[in-house]
C-alpha cells in the first residue's frame, strides 16, 4: 500500500518540472507572519526538523488539517521540532490571513508569500501541502499529506497511516524516512508565475531589469560605493545573478526594514513586489542578455561631489585610517565648527571620503568646548544623497560649537583612509520652526544570556502638539526587531512603525512620506528585541547578561524622533535627553 501511495505521489509531482522533489534542498527566505514577525528559515538550523504546511484561507480541507497540524505540534515541539505554515494565495491578505488565524485557532506562524516566489519555488499546487526539512542539509526528507485522512470529508477520522509523524520519529531516530512523498489533497493554488515560464525567458534585461538596478542598487554598487561590485554592465549582473536571488529572497537587499504594512515613508529604497517578481523570474529563467543596449555600461548618470549643490560651509573631519580586515570600533570624533557666528542650516550631507569602508556617521551638536547636549543633525548611511530639511525648519548652530562624530566602518579587504567632509547649507532668515530632536532611551536594560528575543521598552510624552517627520530605532550587534507606537490622550493606539528584521548594519532613519500630527499628551512607546543567542551570527558572546554602552558588543535601546512644535512660539532648540523619559512601563 504505501509503495502504490509513494507510486501516485511521485507521479503528481513530476506534473509539475519546478516543485522541489524528497531530497532537492531547499533555498533559504525571508518573509513576515500574520502578525509582522520575521522569520528566517535558515536561522532554525538549530532544530532538529522544520515542518511547513501550506494554508490557504477558505478552504475546508486546510481547515480540517489545521488539527493534525496542532496535534503534531503540541507532540514535537518540545522535541525541537519548528512548526509553520505558509500562504500564498492572491486572494489572502495579511489581515483575512489573522482573523482566520484567530478564528480556527492556529497556534503556529502563518508566512505570508505575497510575491509567491516561495511557493513557486517549492512548486506548489494545492493547499495542506506538507514539507518536513531537515537543518543539517536544509533538503526535504518528506512532501505531501500530513496524514491519511480524507481532507474533503468533514468529519475527522482516525488516521491509520500519519506520514508526517513518520517522517518526523525516522528523523529524530536518524533513520531513513521510509515514505517520502503522498499526493496532498488539498485545494488548488492560483500560482500564475508557474504557468508563465516560457514568458520569463523574454523579459528585457535593457527595458526592464537594468532600470530596477539604476533605481534600487547602483547608488551602493558603482565605483567608489559601498556595494562589494559596481553594478556596470550585463556580465557583471549575470556573474552575480544567483547572488542577487539569494539577497532580494532573504531580503537582504535592498537594505529596508520597515514592515511595508505600517506606514509610508519618503526614503524607502525597497522593491515592490512586482519587481521582486520580475528580477527573480529573469534570473530563475537564466537571466538572458536579450536584445537592446546595456543601460549600465552606458549609464551617464554622474555622482557629483555634492548632490545638493556646494555646500556653503565644509567641516573637514580627520583621517581614519581603515585595515583591509578585521573589526573596527566605532571611532569617535570632535571638530570644532569653523564658523565664527551662529547659524541656521536647512540642509546637511556628509560626502564620505571613502565609501567602501564608511558604513554610517552620526552628527551631534553641542555649545563651544564640547559643553552640554545641543543639536542633532542628520548623519551617513550607504545611498545617502544629503537631506533637506522639511519646508520651514532649520537647525540652529551656535558659535564655536563642538561637532560630534560617531562613524562606523567596515573593512573589504584592502587598507583604506576615510577623510570624509561635512557640508552645511544654511538659510539666509531665521526658519519659521526650529527642527527639535527628542531622544528615547533605557539605560537600565537587562539582557539575559543565551535567549533568542528578549523586549524592553522606553516612552516619551509630548507635552504640546507636534509634527513628527522621522523615526530612527537604534541598537547594537544583538538588535532583532524594533516598533513604535503612538498612544493619544483618548485612548487610540497607532504602530508608527514596525522593524520586524533590525540590521545593526543599516542605521536607517525612517522619514514619514506625510508628516503626523501628534496632540499635546501623545506618548511615543518604542520597543526593541535582541537576540542574545548563538543563533545571532554578529554576537560577540551569548553566555553572557547584555547591558547598556555604547560600544557594539554592548547593548542600546534608542530612538530618535525629529519633529517640530506646531506653535512656532515653543521652538527653542535641541532638547537632548529628556528628564521625562519613562523607563518603568
Amino acid at each position: 500500500m504505501r509503495g502504490f501511495l509513494l507510486f501516485l505521489s511521485s507521479v503528481a509531482l513530476s506534473v509539475c518540472a519546478h516543485a522541489v522533489q524528497p531530497g532537492d534542498k531547499v533555498d533559504n527566505f525571508k518573509l513576515l507572519d500574520h502578525t509582522g514577525k520575521s522569520h528566517e528559515l535558515y536561522y532554525l538550523s538549530d532544530m532538529d526538523a522544520v515542518v511547513l504546511m501550506i494554508q490557504g484561507n477558505g478552504c475546508p480541507i486546510a481547515r480540517n488539517a489545521i488539527h493534525t497540524f496542532h496535534d503534531l505540534q503540541e507532540k514535537y515541539g518540545p522535541k525541537n521540532v519548528a512548526f509553520l505554515m505558509l500562504n500564498g494565495n492572491l486572494q489572502d491578505t495579511r489581515q483575512s490571513i489573522a482573523k482566520e488565524a484567530e478564528e480556527f485557532g492556529i497556534e503556529a506562524p502563518i508566512l505570508v508569500d505575497e510575491s509567491q516566489l516561495i511557493i513557486e519555488s517549492l512548486g506548489v499546487e494545492r493547499t495542506a501541502d506538507s514539507f518536513v526539512i531537515d537543518p543539517k542539509t536544509w533538503k526535504v526528507v518528506y512532501r505531501g499529506a500530513l496524514d491519511d485522512r480524507l481532507g474533503y470529508e468533514t468529519q475527522r477520522q482516525q488516521a491509520t497511516e500519519n506520514h508526517v509523524a513518520d517522517a518526523l520519529d525516522a528523523m529524530l531516530a536518524g533513520k531513513e524516512v521510509a515514505v517520502k512523498s503522498v499526493e496532498a489533497k488539498g485545494c488548488l493554488v492560483a500560482v500564475p508565475g508557474l504557468e508563465q515560464r516560457d514568458a520569463h525567458a523574454k523579459i528585457s534585461y535593457a527595458d526592464e531589469i537594468a532600470p530596477i538596478l539604476k533605481d534600487k542598487c547602483v547608488d551602493c554598487h558603482r565605483e567608489g560605493g559601498i556595494g562589494p561590485f559596481a553594478m556596470n554592465s550585463y556580465n557583471m549582473i549575470k556573474g552575480f545573478a544567483p547572488m542577487i536571488r539569494e539577497v532580494v529572497r532573504t531580503k537582504r537587499m535592498p537594505p529596508w526594514h520597515a514592515d511595508p504594512h505600517v506606514g509610508e515613508f519618503a526614503n524607502d529604497r525597497s522593491l515592490s513586489i512586482e519587481q521582486k517578481q520580475t528580477l527573480v523570474h529573469w534570473i530563475e529563467a537564466g537571466a538572458p542578455r536579450g536584445e537592446g543596449p546595456d543601460p549600465l555600461a552606458q549609464m551617464s548618470k554622474e555622482f557629483p561631489t555634492w548632490s545638493l549643490g556646494e555646500p556653503d560651509v565644509i567641516v573637514d573631519i580627520p583621517p581614519t585610517d581603515v585595515p583591509a580586515t578585521g573589526v573596527v570600533d566605532y571611532k569617535y570624533v570632535n571638530v570644532t565648527s569653523p564658523l565664527d557666528k551662529g547659524v541656521w542650516v536647512r540642509a546637511v550631507q556628509i560626502l564620505p571620503g571613502a565609501h567602501e569602508v564608511l558604513h554610517h556617521a552620526i552628527i551631534s551638536v553641542s555649545e563651544k568646548g564640547g559643553r552640554g547636549r545641543g543639536a542633532s543633525l542628520p548623519g551617513y548611511v550607504p545611498g545617502d544623497a544629503g537631506f533637506e530639511f522639511p519646508e520651514g525648519t532649520g537647525v540652529y548652530i551656535p558659535a564655536g560649537a563642538t561637532f560630534q562624530f560617531q562613524l562606523h566602518y567596515t573593512t573589504y579587504g584592502k587598507a583604506r583612509t576615510d577623510a570624509s567632509k561635512l557640508g552645511l547649507y544654511l538659510h539666509q532668515e531665521k526658519p519659521k520652526y526650529n527642527l527639535e530632536t527628542q531622544y528615547i532611551a533605557n539605560p537600565f536594560l537587562k539582557i539575559p544570556p543565551n535567549t533568542k528575543e528578549h523586549w524592553e521598552k522606553a516612552a516619551f510624552t509630548f507635552k504640546d502638539d507636534i509634527i513628527l517627520y522621522s523615526i530612527l530605532p537604534h541598537a547594537h550587534f544583538r538588535g532583532k526587531a524594533a516598533d513604535f507606537v503612538a498612544e493619544y490622550p483618548d485612548g487610540r493606539r497607532e504602530l508608527l512603525l514596525s522593524v520586524p528584521a533590525y540590521d545593526f548594519n543599516w542605521q536607517t532613519t525612517y522619514f514619514l512620506k506625510e508628516p503626523k500630527t501628534l496632540p499635546a499628551g501623545t506618548k511615543v512607546i518604542q520597543r526593541m528585541a535582541w537576540d542574545n543567542s548563538s543563533q545571532n551570527p554578529a554576537n560577540p558572546d551569548p553566555s553572557i547578561q547584555v547591558t547598556w554602552g555604547e560600544q557594539s558588543w554592548e547593548e542600546m535601546l534608542f530612538g530618535a524622533l525629529r519633529y517640530r512644535f506646531v506653535d512656532p512660539e515653543k521652538s527653542k532648540g535641541g532638547k537632548g535627553f529628556a528628564a521625562d523619559n519613562d523607563f518603568a512601563l
